[in-house]
């Protein structure tokens, strides 16, 4: 391992990464303490086990980075290079419509998988409130927005928020990867692979989740998901209604409403009542402009109900 020039890779926040071409070498960062180090490696041995468990399923449409050791002493993990790029929008629609149905089975294939490795919960109503900061969207709209959006931007996101803040639905836990953007799902364009990485987050969650994940909404490929992801389980274990279905489309818009939403407070975190400076009125002016374009696009996705 010493005679191949590695490439010196910083990741995250507690861990670094030298890059031998075929294989990557992680360690905890040096800055880390001794109670973290010991949470980093534990980290490191559960993420083997996740990973070696749905490797071990074998599905050969998608991969999973093999981690080939974690050694406790040197605090070291050798793990298999995941080749390709961020599956980005720019990246997807750039792509043939054989690559973008082999992306959809591949990652359909993967969730069932994930989903069906390890036992399904009981139906239960699931409020969707809890997935964002509802409270500090409540502050913004009831005390903070008419400063800088008009009366009837305010009523309008005042509606938004009543709706999310009702919204329900029945759905059951399954194993989850539960961090799907575009940053942990490679695509390797040479070999017309898909890669999944980042195990870390992994643990029960509403099933509905990881379909209608960051990166199908940043793909804009929920309803294709959804209606392979039905096609591939397995229906005796847990029941999916068919995509045309009321219920489906309401859930499906919701998950990608509470998407928009979590930017648009976010966003609303960062505005200056009093700004001190012109570049913290310039700040403000962005932010509202850019909270706007995230109304616009509630919007666009009311009316396709």
């Amino acid at each position: 391992m010493t005679d191949k020039k590695a490439r010196f890779l910083k990741h995250g926040r507690e861990t670094y990464v030298e890059d031998y071409g075929n294989f990557v070498l992680k360690r905890p960062l040096p800055t880390l303490g001794e109670e973290a180090r010991i949470s980093w490696l534990a980290k490191q041995h559960r993420t083997k086990d996740i990973t070696d468990a749905i490797r071990a399923i074998g599905n050969p449409t998608y991969n999973i980075p093999q981690m080939y050791f974690v050694h406790d002493g040197d605090l070291q993990v050798l793990e298999q290079f995941a080749p390709g790029v961020p599956l980005t929008a720019e990246v997807y629609h750039a792509l043939s419509r054989r690559q973008k149905y082999e992306i959809i089975t591949s990652l359909a294939s993967f969730l069932v998988d994930m989903n069906e490795s390890r036992p399904v919960g009981e139906v239960q109503k699931y409020h969707i409130s809890g997935e964002i900061k509802f409270s500090r969207l409540d502050s913004f709209v009831s005390n903070k927005m008419e400063r800088w959006f008009t009366k009837n931007e305010v009523q309008y996101m005042g509606a938004i928020r009543d709706a999310v803040g009702r919204f329900e639905y029945e759905t059951c836990q399954a194993w989850s990867h539960c961090d799907l953007n575009t940053g942990n799902v490679l695509y390797d364009a040479e070999n017309s692979k898909l890669w999944v990485i980042d195990f870390a987050e992994a643990d029960y969650r509403f099933i509905y989740r990881d379909i209608f994940s960051p990166l199908a909404i940043e793909l804009d490929i929920c309803k294709r998901v959804y209606e392979m992801y039905k096609r591939l389980h397995d229906n005796s274990r847990y029941q999916m209604p068919g995509v045309k279905n009321g219920a489906v489309r309401d859930i499906m818009k919701y998950r990608v409403m509470v998407a928009l939403l979590r930017r648009f407070i976010k966003a609303s975190d960062d505005l200056r009542i009093n700004p001190a400076s012109i570049k913290s009125e310039q700040n403000n002016d962005q932010k509202v402009m850019f909270m706007r374009e995230v109304m616009n696009r509630i919007r666009i996705l009311e009316s396709l109900r």
